[in-house]
């Protein structure tokens, strides 16, 4: 097997997990936001676990759906 054949398949991995990488990091940066505003409202920091529960109870479904509407997918 050449080399090219080699690194295509590789490419195409790194292109999809790219994908799927900016899409965690986009709902990480939600959470992280969410961590914020709730801990300013508790007047202390609740810690990234339970704002992570909290969001994903609370928002993460409605925002996944309005990233698809914008996105297309």
């Amino acid at each position: 097997m050449s080399d090219e054949t080699k690194e295509a398949p590789l490419a195409n991995d790194l292109l999809k997990n790219s994908s799927l990488y900016r899409e965690f990091q986009a709902e990480r940066e939600e959470i992280l936001k969410h961590k914020w505003i709730e801990s300013e409202k508790a007047g202390r920091d609740i810690g990234f676990e339970r704002a992570l529960t909290d969001w994903i109870i609370k928002h993460r479904s409605k925002w996944r759906k309005g990233r698809q509407a914008v996105g297309g997918h």
